[in-house]
């Protein structure tokens, strides 16, 4: 629920899913989200170019809209940045932030420029969901899971990782794509918006890691999960690059902004056709990586092939934690 029960008859979603949904008027919604980005901390000064900051910065944020079933609209971009910051740099930043908000169609409204020690980034995103013909908002949520749901994912995960771990080593020139992959996510609004007119309802963005977002979901909903390594799908160029350590990238890595969705069998194969379809491409879009298997208290479960259990430490991305480059 929010906090602060001024305006809480109109609140949808409240905190504790990828964003939060009001109601604005007679059949109409807000999905508005935030995430702040922070050097040093969440990408790292000099190893990257300042547009793929930019882009990134509202990326992340164009994925938690995606997250909801939802299409972003308009952002507000808040910069803190120390006095010696060069304009130029400033620009590139721009730059980038305007490239990804021009191919996700949002319009960068406003916004503010502080001075700060440390140089940030916070973007503000609004979205609108469908509307059903109830006037209700068709939308994914982290609490909407049940017994017997299986789980998808939208694309090939691990490559973020793989490209943080190049640009830790300094070897970004010789991983291109996987740095790519984690400096320019591409967001899957399309996939979202048709999930949710395929009826599919429990859903959101990989961001802190397959095994742990899916954990997310299992104690929103009160169900458990079994995920099997064998199925998470990968590029060859995390493979080749990382043949020792990409199963386990694609599992925990984080920060690959694909969606993880979990609805009924023929829900799933219903949105993987349209999407298919909506893309032009025959190749499966929508990748089954496991099963919900029944009440229980939020466990997952990740089995290789034999059915034995495999230890993923703690499955992902913790935000307190403070890891560089993340």
């Amino acid at each position: 629920m929010a906090v602060g029960a001024s305006a809480a008859e109109r609140s949808v979603v409240g905190i504790g899913d990828d964003a939060a949904v009001w109601r604005s008027g007679e059949r109409s919604y807000i999905i508005a989200t935030t995430d702040t980005m922070v050097a040093g901390v969440h990408f790292l000064p000099g190893q990257v170019a300042w547009a793929d900051v930019g882009w990134k910065a509202m990326a992340v944020n164009v994925s938690d809209i995606a997250a909801m079933g939802g299409t972003p609209t308009f952002a507000l971009v808040t910069l803190a940045l120390p006095p010696e910051t060069a304009v130029t740099d400033v620009d590139a930043l721009y730059a980038g932030l305007r490239e990804c908000a021009d191919v996700y169609h949002v319009t960068i409204a406003g916004g503010d420029v502080v001075s700060a020690g440390e140089l940030s980034i916070t973007v503000a995103l609004m979205g609108e969901p469908l509307v059903s013909d109830d006037g209700e908002p068709m939308l994914l949520r982290r609490d909407r899971a049940a017994h017997d749901d299986v789980i998808a994912v939208t694309a090939p995960l691990g490559s973020s990782a793989g490209g943080l771990r190049a640009l830790l080593a300094g070897d970004a020139d010789a991983q291109p794509r996987l740095v790519e992959a984690h400096m320019r996510p591409l967001p899957r609004v399309d996939a979202g918006v048709i999930a949710v007119r395929a009826g599919v309802v429990c859903g959101m963005d990989i961001s802190d890691g397959l095994v742990q977002d899916l954990g997310h979901i299992c104690r929103a909903s009160g169900v458990d999960a079994e995920l099997r390594t064998d199925l998470i799908p990968m590029y060859k160029d995390l493979i080749e690059a990382y043949p020792d350590d990409a199963r386990m990238m694609a599992m925990t890595g984080g920060e690959d902004y694909e969606l993880l969705l979990v609805g009924q069998p023929d829900t799933i194969e219903v949105a993987d056709r349209v999407l298919r379809d909506y893309l032009e491409m025959d190749a499966r879009q929508l990748h089954l990586v496991g099963q919900m298997k029944g009440k229980g208290e939020g466990v997952v479960r990740v089995l290789d092939p034999d059915g034995n259990p495999v230890d993923v430490g703690t499955g992902g991305w913790d935000h307190m934690r403070g890891d560089a480059g993340r």
